[in-house]
């Protein structure tokens, strides 16, 4: 595989699931850490990633005051604009972090009275702007690559809520092994919050769907409903609705 190739590859595959590790890219790609390690040197070098340990991060991911371009943003519109409509006054909603739940956050309701709770400090820090939303921020050591408040205290918590909606950005999304993701911290997380929910909602572009990383977030029997952009009629999907899930 040409560099030109080995690039392009590795842009598609940050750009579906945000981050990626370079010893899942030396498999993929089937070349050295050497190798790897060069290509993300020199993506970095060109502003089209972060580079961090062990792998590399999407700069839209990665929230700083810069506005930056977000991948697929046509795409998350439509599946934040489908999710709003399950949010109704008095609801308490954990959710999680992410361009598409960005999204979602800039096109609630004015009017709209629910209590939100985050541990992503960029969506925090956008509910901070709407008018009538509460926002409850379940602070604790930071994880830097997301953002995002993880740990005991966290998923301890998370147990003594009874939300009424988990709003869950997805990575992966499989028939065979549910929802899965990257980084162990972040799971634990994600579990808590789909254990605290009445009901949990994936939120995912349908890149990732039939797409798995190393370990599971959950099967999809403990996913109420899965949004895509996708109309829900779509042969892509029917699988999905077989085994019981709500498409929207």
């Amino acid at each position: 595989m040409l560099k030109k190739e080995r690039q392009a590859y590795i842009i598609q595959q940050i750009n579906i699931h945000n981050k990626v590790l370079s010893s899942d890219l030396c498999v993929q790609l089937d070349v050295s850490e050497d190798t790897v390690r060069r290509d993300l040197q020199e993506l970095a070098e060109e502003g089209k990633l972060i580079k961090v340990h062990g792998g590399a991060l999407a700069k839209s991911f990665h929230f700083t005051i810069e506005s930056k371009q977000v991948y697929s943003l046509p795409e998350k519109k439509i599946i934040a604009h489908k999710a709003i409509d399950l949010i109704k006054d008095g609801m308490l909603v954990v959710i999680s972090g992410g361009t598409t739940m960005r999204e979602l956050v800039n096109m609630l309701p004015p009017d709209l009275n629910a209590t939100f709770v985050t541990t992503n400090v960029p969506i925090a820090l956008e509910l901070l702007e709407h008018p009538n939303a509460e926002v409850i921020f379940l602070g604790n050591k930071l994880l830097k690559s997301a953002q995002m408040a993880v740990g005991a205290e966290v998923v301890q918590r998370l147990g003594q809520i009874k939300a009424d909606l988990c709003l869950l950005g997805t990575n992966s999304i499989d028939l065979n092994f549910g929802i899965t993701d990257l980084e162990w911290e972040i799971i634990e997380v994600k579990k808590a919050m789909i254990a605290c929910a009445q009901k949990t909602v994936s939120l995912a572009i349908s890149e990732k769907l039939n797409t798995t990383q190393r370990l599971q977030v959950c099967a999809l029997d403990q996913v109420d409903v899965l949004i895509t952009e996708l109309a829900p009629t779509n042969e892509k999907l029917t699988p999905y609705a077989k085994l019981g899930l709500s498409i929207l």
